[in-house]
């Protein structure tokens, strides 16, 4: 699973799609949400084309472990780590998936309902 040819995020990844990128080095990238829900709303990717969590096997927990400590500090950038944020993901058509290659949600920034925004 490298570079998936006619996938979004695989093309923002390679810089070959316009993105404000928050976060970027050889494994993974970090970039806004262009729908944003929520006052701040970052997308965290591998660059390795993977479909979605259900694609995942233990030879990935390295690159889980790099994701989610990542997510870290980019609370920490965003000043949302110390009120709370909340990471995301979606697992096929019935979950909402409607990207094909693993992403997290960083969500943040404003006060967070159940499952998603309390006003609105």
């Amino acid at each position: 699973m490298g570079f998936a040819e006619n996938c979004l995020f695989c093309k923002i990844a390679a810089g070959q799609l316009p993105s404000k990128m928050l976060y970027q080095d050889q494994d993974i990238v970090a970039f806004a949400d262009i729908h944003p829900q929520a006052q701040q709303h970052v997308l965290i990717i591998p660059r390795r084309h993977i479909p979605s969590m259900a694609d995942l096997t233990m030879e990935d927990g390295p690159l889980l472990a790099h994701i989610f400590v990542t997510a870290q500090k980019i609370a920490q950038d965003l000043h949302i780590d110390q009120t709370g944020y909340r990471m995301v993901t979606n697992a096929g058509l019935h979950s909402g998936q409607a990207v094909f290659h693993l992403h997290f949600h960083l969500l943040g920034g404003e006060q967070l309902g159940p499952f998603g925004r309390t006003g609105g």
